[in-house]
């Protein structure tokens, strides 16, 4: 059996999968037939149902809860690994509303973050995370909302901090951050969806079994990124969060799905979110 698959080719995504979809492990008979895109196309596919089984932002899940549900299993949560707001030089934090600001898609993570703190900012652009520096280097934003490996290469670029969207989030609520998560098509048997949740936690398993050692699917995908921020990308987005949510990790993207309905009171959800 085949089964439609999404992810990015970032490295915490690539070291996640890696086993799983080169079958380094035992599939039980599954395939995949593997699509590697940015978070916001992936996001835009699960609003239309595209693919079987997805990585998404939590920041869509409230859109997509009656097609989807959240496996525990290859998410992306924690603690210090939230999206940063930068400039090309400081800026009074009372003018930021006025300020255009890129962000990495208007369904993700990010930009939800980013709401919660700057709720009054009106001025923005959804552009591909990996523009976010060059637009603000020359002059094309004010301000962008930076994600993975761009947290790791904004100092070295010039380019300076303004705030931890994350921090603020973890200060705020007392979670974790919910970065993004894997779900699955309701229409799927139970069971199969079971069977994949366990096929990506050993799949974590195997990685981290051979890490710091970086596997020639990583390095194939890490669009031209040297080893330290290869690691430093995968030492900040997979933990054991990554292996299984549980009870903090499902509190955090329920408090996610919270905030969301406060921000727009008519979404309705559908439950239960998580795989049983």
């Amino acid at each position: 059996m085949t089964l439609t698959l999404g992810f990015s080719p970032c490295p915490n995504d690539t070291f996640i999968f890696d086993a799983l979809v080169n079958h380094h492990i035992d599939t039980g008979g599954l395939d995949f037939d593997v699509y590697l895109e940015d978070v916001q196309t992936l996001n835009r596919w699960a609003m239309e149902g595209r693919l079987d089984l997805s990585k998404i932002s939590y920041g869509v899940l409230p859109l997509i809860t009656g097609t989807y549900e959240v496996l525990q299993s290859g998410g992306a949560l924690g603690k210090g690994v939230g999206p940063l707001l930068i400039s090309k030089t400081p800026v009074d934090p009372a003018t930021i509303e006025h300020k255009t600001i890129a962000i990495p898609g208007e369904n993700t993570t990010a930009h939800m973050l980013f709401s919660l703190a700057y709720p009054k900012a009106k001025h923005k652009r959804f552009v591909l995370f990996s523009d976010i520096e060059r637009m603000v280097l020359e002059g094309e934003t004010d301000l962008g909302v930076i994600i993975h490996e761009n947290r790791f290469t904004y100092q070295q670029k010039g380019l300076v901090k303004l705030a931890d969207l994350g921090q603020f989030w973890e200060e705020t609520t007392g979670n974790p951050i919910p970065l993004g998560g894997i779900v699955a098509k309701r229409s799927l048997e139970p069971a199969l969806v079971r069977q994949v949740d366990e096929l990506i936690r050993r799949s974590v398993a195997w990685s981290f079994d051979r890490y710091p050692g970086l596997s020639a699917y990583i390095r194939e995908h890490a669009q031209e990124m040297d080893e330290t921020v290869m690691r430093q990308h995968i030492d900040l987005y997979v933990n054991d969060f990554s292996r299984a949510l549980g009870a903090q990790g499902e509190k955090a993207v329920e408090k996610l799905l919270e905030v969301y309905t406060g921000l727009h009171p008519d979404t309705a959800l559908h439950q239960p979110v998580f795989i049983r």
